[in-house]
């Protein structure tokens, strides 16, 4: 098997607003641009699903080329000269915002209304700012009510990118959403215009990570903005997804005092009895979403476990500290390391009565691939036996 290795002579060299950069042959002008930390606009773009260059954010001026050419897709070649901060340049991109702002409803700011996420068009137009003022445009795309229970769509907030077709097909490989309709009506839909839930769909929740505008977006925190951003580990399979929890103030629930430490940021009023209530708001996980590309182990991808299945984050019988039984037969909180001998205790003595093999230890699929091997060492080096299972093994 012959590969190819890469060295400074298969590089090819250009020049990116009188900056000399080297990039491998095929890269694109934005790949090269990116190497020098020159910032270039997108709206359709992203690493893992091939350029399409359908925003024309991206348009720069190419030495020889009479129009401006879409930095995504255009191959850098040797010699090359690109300019990507001309008047003509900005000129094209306020013009190109103010057609994308009169195809959206607005805010009291004459900004894209949020919908509580980060909107990619709003940035833009803060950045470059809009040429002139346009009538609202007449594009009417057809919506329809979807029964599912993670996904909603907002049609007038789409600019047709076609980024979460793209990675719906390339990424994915389901292809349960297309382009629908023809002219200014274009949208996007599925086949018959059917429920996601009858589609190839797995409700992953890939299409509103790739949306530049929030056209898609969760329904369980619909219109939610987030206040913090926590990093952690998804728990639900051993592969180690990173997850982005957003954190928000709440309304608590009304009632009996519960336990809340599951509670991001939560707070009690005043004990008072057994009647005493949660305070008024608290601070809880409502939505997730995954680190950006390339910078973790699931490159930007989540199942649709990982990204919609929180609740149990703040279920009211969720266990939140270790609890030992009493001699009253009744289970009490403990602190960790009182739980942790008592488990020794209990360990080593069916091991002094009835021997190692007596003993078994079970892992779960939920935990990490360290955790299953610490599990298999704990079993073998430090009771001496290899009566050791994991439940994904079955």
């Amino acid at each position: 098997m012959n590969t190819k290795i890469e060295t400074a002579e298969t590089k090819l060299e250009l020049e990116i607003d009188g900056e000399q950069v080297e990039v491998r042959p095929g890269a694109t002008v934005l790949e090269a641009a990116r190497e020098l930390g020159v910032e270039i606009p997108v709206l359709c773009h992203d690493d893992r699903v091939d350029p399409a260059g359908c925003c024309r954010m991206c348009l720069v001026e190419i030495e020889g080329q009479r129009r401006l050419q879409p930095a995504c897709t255009f191959k850098a070649s040797p010699g090359m000269e690109v300019k990507t901060k001309t008047e003509r340049v900005a000129r094209h991109r306020r013009g190109l915002l103010s057609l994308y702002k009169a195809d959206h409803r607005l805010d009291e700011r004459g900004r894209p209304v949020s919908r509580g996420v980060h909107d990619k068009l709003a940035d833009h137009i803060d950045t470059y700012g809009t040429g002139p003022e346009l009538p609202p445009v007449n594009a009417p795309r057809a919506s329809r009510s979807d029964e599912n229970p993670y996904i909603q769509f907002d049609p007038d907030a789409c600019v047709v990118c076609g980024l979460c077709v793209r990675y719906c097909d390339e990424v994915e490989a389901v292809s349960a959403i297309t382009l629908f309709g023809r002219g200014a009506s274009t949208t996007i839909g599925t086949a018959d215009q059917r429920s996601l839930l009858d589609t190839s769909c797995e409700l992953c929740g890939g299409c509103i990570a790739v949306c530049p505008t929030g056209a898609m977006t969760e329904k369980p925190s619909l219109d939610q903005p987030s206040e913090q951003i926590v990093r952690t580990t998804c728990n639900f399979c051993g592969v180690g997804c990173q997850l982005d929890l957003h954190v928000a103030t709440v309304a608590a629930p009304k009632g009996p005092s519960q336990t809340v430490s599951q509670d991001l940021g939560a707070e009690r009023s005043e004990v008072v009895g057994p009647q005493a209530r949660v305070s008024e708001t608290m601070k809880r996980v409502v939505r997730v979403t995954s680190p950006e590309p390339g910078t973790t182990v699931n490159d930007g991808n989540l199942c649709v476990k990982g990204r919609f299945s929180y609740e149990f984050i703040h279920h009211e019988e969720r266990l939140t500290e270790p609890l030992i039984r009493g001699e009253d037969g009744e289970l009490h909180p403990a602190s960790w390391a009182d739980a942790i001998a008592r488990v020794a205790e209990g360990l080593h003595g069916v091991k002094q009565r009835y021997g190692a093999d007596a003993l078994g230890f079970v892992s779960s699929s939920r935990c990490t691939g360290e955790e299953n091997y610490l599990m298999q060492k704990l079993s073998r080096a430090a009771f001496g036996t290899n009566n050791c299972h994991q439940c994904a093994a079955t």
